[in-house]
């Protein structure tokens, strides 16, 4: 069993630690929620957008030209209107002159409407490269930070930023920067269209806005707070779900049924009562805001009309006015939804971009300061990180591992001040199989993550045939490793891709041979698929005995000339337990090995057995020298016994 007391969540190297909600939508982005830097979140995601300035620049030309062609369609049309009535009063319309002012207006709309098209064809494919860069940033990025990172930070957080917050900012840049764009040219265009028809009634029309801009700000501020509860809810009810959808065998079980029923219950009715008054007071905006509009629209006409009998402006006019008053309500409701989404967009581009920039593992042998001096010249010899991976290749392919591993006084804390490894010193030797065995919390998954280099040493060294293992990069000393944990982690594909994850370029044969090797092979050959049986998402369409089995296999065909077995025969039955560790025994033979155990019967057979407590070896020796100690490694073993 894994010291999961030992995993003590780290600080995180840099940034602000938010947790998530859980899992899914439930963790999204709250309406509203605000960057702490915007003028500097922006200013970083304008850096992504420079690669793509010249397609902007198109972008905001065919967007002001789609606008344009859409404020100057109204008067057009009450050109057209002015002739029908000129006609009327006179000796006739004139239809000639008419089918060219409509043509014109055809012209125009669909100008506009091309015009549009195109900004939006552009826009959508810089933002789809943008959320593609970083996307594949954060996605790199995962793999290069460090574990305490991991621990310190939820599952549910991180697919937050990689999904919701990735969303949010996809979502501003394909719409909301055009939005912007043509609500502002559309406002500024309307009005001056309006005070060319008539100042009076432009100033009439306007009276209105500073009533409109309060009822927004009152309903927004009310719905704010409703809003955050809904997303809140939102998450306890699929985190909830999500719990009990996991734990579905063991609630019936225990006949938590109802329980389980009333707590969904009154997450699902605080989520409906949060929802119903969020939803209602943002759909309170449109209905007043239109009432406010109406009223603007009422005084527009009773001055028009006036205006028209005593002959100071045309009925096209009027026509033509009364359409941007109508029109003229719409860019200013954007704008202020726009200016509320780019508060939430910053909020979830500054989340991204806090991971993007967290603190990664250096890896000393390959990640080398650049030289001050400038490039380098011709002929001079480079040391650059892709030539130094280079040459840790090449040292690699050319040094054969022997598998000694030193433990030279080490000293480890997941905390500075709470270390849980104290001034460990001990050596393995090439082929021995070393036993590392205490109560939960000892520390003995510490000592293999150290190995692995999961996490860097408080102080002292780890030696791999004499070579310090921070002079290896982290690709090279995990080489050597082959792994196999008591959790099991296999990844939604076929059996034999979950095997051949171990070595890629392995034939189907060493595939093969490894599941036989796992004592594996004849349960796969009798599924209907074999070895194409397809492993599920959730990996539960097959026991759990069987995926211990098949990480043993993967660890097999790795062929590495170091072992880590962490309880690896936990999840079998005796007999499949005593087949494996005989295939173990083979597998071994040769190989360093160092087998992490509670059931002390199985290590019986080990070269040397560590005892740890409280991050101290105790005691160490073989099984037989240590119970003649009769210590705490015979307390241990005896205890096992005790009826």
């Amino acid at each position: 069993m894994a010291d999961r007391d030992m995993k003590r969540p780290a600080p995180g190297a840099r940034g602000p630690r938010r947790r998530g909600h859980g899992g899914g939508r439930g963790a999204a982005m709250m309406p509203g929620e605000k960057a702490k830097d915007f003028k500097g979140t922006m200013k970083t995601l304008s850096v992504y957008l420079k690669p793509h300035a010249l397609k902007l620049v198109i972008v905001l030309v065919c967007a002001v030209a789609s606008t344009l062609f859409n404020i100057v369609s109204p008067a057009i049309l009450g050109l057209a209107t002015d002739k029908v009535v000129e006609g009327i009063r006179g000796s006739g319309v004139d239809y000639h002159a008419l089918l060219m002012i409509l043509g014109v207006l055809l012209a125009l709309y669909g100008l506009s409407l091309l015009f549009g098209v195109l900004q939006g064809w552009i826009m959508a494919g810089v933002s789809q490269k943008v959320i593609y860069t970083l996307r594949d940033e954060m996605s790199k990025k995962l793999n290069r930070l460090p574990l305490k990172y991991f621990d310190g930070t939820t599952h549910g957080e991180l697919q937050s930023r990689m999904v919701n917050d990735i969303e949010t900012v996809n979502q501003a840049l394909s719409t909301s920067l055009t939005q912007m764009i043509t609500s502002f040219v559309t406002l500024v265009g309307i009005l001056i269209m309006m005070i060319r028809i008539s100042f009076l009634m432009t100033l009439a029309a306007l009276l209105v806005i500073p009533a409109s801009m309060l009822v927004i700000r009152v309903v927004v501020a009310k719905s704010q707070g409703h809003f955050k509860r809904q997303q809140e809810y939102l998450g306890h009810v699929n985190g909830h779900v999500e719990e009990m959808y996991g734990g579905h065998d063991v609630i019936r079980a225990f006949n938590q049924e109802e329980m389980t029923i009333e707590q969904f219950e009154e997450f699902n009715d605080r989520l409906c009562e949060s929802g119903w008054k969020s939803q209602f007071l943002s759909g309170l905006m449109m209905p007043m805001t239109m009432f406010i509009g109406n009223l603007a629209f009422v005084m527009v006409c009773l001055l028009g009309g006036y205006f028209a009998i005593i002959g100071r402006i045309s009925i096209g006019d009027i026509q033509a006015f009364i359409q941007y008053v109508r029109s003229f309500n719409q860019p200013i409701t954007q704008v202020a939804n726009i200016v509320n989404l780019l508060q939430s967009t910053a909020a979830a581009a500054e989340r991204i971009f806090e991971l993007i920039e967290e603190e990664e593992e250096l890896d000393p042998a390959v990640d080398q300061e650049p030289a001050k001096a400038g490039p380098a010249q011709a002929g001079e010899a480079k040391t650059g990180p892709a030539q130094a991976e280079e040459a840790q290749a090449e040292n690699g392919a050319a040094h054969a591992v022997r598998g000694e591993v030193c433990f030279d006084h080490v000293s480890f804390g997941y905390e500075e001040d709470a270390p849980v490894i104290h001034d460990f010193s001990f050596t393995a030797y090439p082929g021995q199989s070393i036993a590392i065995v205490g109560p939960t919390g000892a520390g003995k998954t510490t000592i293999v993550k150290l190995m692995m280099r999961f996490y860097e040493l408080n102080s002292g060294r780890i030696l791999v045939d004499g070579k310090d293992i921070r002079e290896y990069s982290r690709q090279e000393l995990r080489q050597m490793f082959g792994m196999v944990l008591q959790d099991t982690w296999l990844h939604s594909g076929t059996v034999r891709e979950n095997i051949r994850y171990g070595r890629m370029d392995a034939s189907d044969r060493e595939v093969e041979n490894a599941a036989k090797a796992a004592h594996i092979d004849f349960f796969i050959r009798t599924q209907p698929k074999g070895y194409d049986l397809e492993i599920n998402e959730e990996a539960n369409n097959i026991s759990a005995g069987q995926k211990q089995l098949l990480t043993i296999a993967r660890a097999i065909l790795s062929d590495s000339p170091i072992m880590i077995l962490d309880e690896a025969t936990s999840s079998v039955d005796t007999r499949t337990e005593q087949q494996i560790q005989n295939a173990m025994d083979r597998l071994m033979k040769g190989r360093t090995s160092f087998v992490i155990a509670h059931r002390l019967s199985t290590i019986k057979g080990a070269d040397h057995i560590l005892v740890m407590d409280h991050g101290d070896i105790v005691e160490q020796g073989s099984h037989e020298e240590l119970l003649a100690r009769d210590g705490f490694y015979a307390k241990l073993y005896n205890s096992q016994f005790v009826e």
